[in-house]
């Protein structure tokens, strides 16, 4: 009776799977990043797909083989190359002070085009003390000082009370809080839980840009050696803390380590063959002139990495919840019709992205192309020149790691979860 039974539970296996074979695989519509909602109440559990035995004994295989030695890899390297502290360059390093201004009036000579604010200072030494600074009012001040406002001061160390305390800038840190907070709340609202993990994936991002990638730089490390390591590092922590340690997350991280180790590759080759000294790129004269051993091709390919690799952990996390939501609606799915059906969602989503990286780089580029449009210069002579060479090549080799990620993560997610249905089935008729 039992081996009756246990036969016709296969048989009924057997025919549910060539039915599911026998259909098209379709993509669940109003899929969003993965985890969307199809018309009506119906959800995709993708759960079923992370605890199968048959994907998790193919992931744990992409983990043991890849994951563990990169990431092992990349924390020991990090260790190796972590700057500790004293990162300084002596040439450049100045006290700041903060204060609030409570008068302002107009210098006394007026060949110095300037006001005489009197700041009562809110840190350092002097706190508490009002000490008069000169304000320039040249041409081209945009917001002028006015009392009441707290602005950022350089400080003289060894001069007179009255000549120790120079005018920097205004003090931003308010409204740049405040902008901070409502898009905490936005991300919380919006994603809850999930939104949460990605704020703090973000801090750790900026703990990693401030205390480890920046400072080795500057200790003198090779560049792109500390952008790739650190990039590991932040996309490993931002994956699975945003999203979970599990088998989706572990393969959405192997596309986004393959496509960044082919964009390292790209924008290495790029710069060296278009001739990028790196000196054109904003700032890169002035850092120079305070680290002289720094490397600025090095320093140059570093940014393409880090400016990637936001996009890059977009669309791998999207292609590998793609695949896992068509194979939670259709388990017998071939890896062939998972690629192709993945495909077609990354194309769409590729196509927007691409775009939105190649214009965030012209954005940042846009006083260069201003003065070049000043100059009415031909276009071939624009492109030429290093300074607008350098956006280009950002983009285009930043926008071939995007497009790269999108087959690589597809096809590691369709091998993981494909045919499940029918391996379940080998497997009872094997035992």
């Amino acid at each position: 009776m039992a081996s009756r039974n246990v036969g016709r539970r296969r048989a009924d296996h057997r025919a549910t799977t060539r039915g599911n074979r026998r259909r098209t695989l379709e993509i669940p519509q109003g899929h969003g990043h993965g985890h969307g909602h199809g018309h009506g109440d119906h959800v995709v559990d993708t759960s079923v797909v992370n605890s199968d035995a048959i994907v998790a004994r193919r992931v744990r295989i992409v983990v043991a083989a890849v994951l563990i030695p990169l990431i092992t890899a990349a924390v020991v390297m990090m260790i190796v190359l972590w700057p500790g502290g004293g990162v300084k360059v002596t040439s450049y390093q100045t006290n700041t002070a903060r204060g609030e201004v409570t008068a302002m009036k107009v210098c006394p000579d007026p060949k110095d085009k300037c006001d005489l604010a009197t700041v009562k200072l809110d840190n350092g030494p002097d706190k508490g003390k009002a000490v008069p600074v000169q304000v320039p009012t040249a041409a081209g001040t945009t917001f002028p000082i006015k009392v009441g406002q707290t602005v950022m001061l350089g400080v003289q160390d060894g001069a007179p009370l009255d000549q120790k305390y120079q005018y920097v800038d205004h003090d931003r840190t308010k409204p740049l809080l405040i902008l901070a907070v409502i898009f905490a709340i936005a991300v919380v609202a919006l994603s809850r839980w999930r939104g949460f993990a990605a704020l703090i994936a973000l801090a750790v991002t900026a703990v990693m840009l401030t205390q480890f990638i920046l400072p080795a730089i500057l200790k003198g490390s090779n560049p792109l050696v500390v952008a790739v390591v650190g990039g590991a590092v932040i996309m490993t922590i931002a994956v699975f803390l945003t999203h979970g340690i599990n088998a989706e997350s572990s393969i959405a991280l192997a596309g986004t380590i393959a496509a960044l180790g082919l964009t390292v590759l790209l924008g290495w080759f790029f710069t060296k063959f278009s001739m990028l000294s790196g000196l054109a790129a904003e700032g890169a004269s002035q850092a120079k002139s305070f680290a002289p051993n720094l490397s600025l091709t090095g320093l140059l390919v570093a940014g393409m990495v880090i400016g990637a690799l936001g996009v890059l952990d977009d669309v791998t996390v999207t292609q590998a919840a793609a695949v896992w939501e068509l194979s939670a609606a259709n388990p017998g799915a071939s890896r062939r019709e998972l690629l192709a059906a993945g495909l077609r969602i990354g194309r769409t989503h590729v196509a927007s992205v691409v775009n939105t990286l190649v214009l965030a780089y012209a954005g940042a580029a846009m006083p260069v192309l201003i003065v070049f449009a000043i100059q009415d210069l031909p276009g071939l002579s624009v492109i030429s020149t290093e300074a607008v060479a350098i956006e280009v090549v950002r983009g285009l080799v930043g926008s071939l790691g995007i497009i790269a990620a999108v087959p690589l993560t597809t096809a590691l997610a369709a091998m993981a979860v494909a045919d499940r249905s029918r391996d379940l089935v080998a497997e009872a008729e094997h035992l």
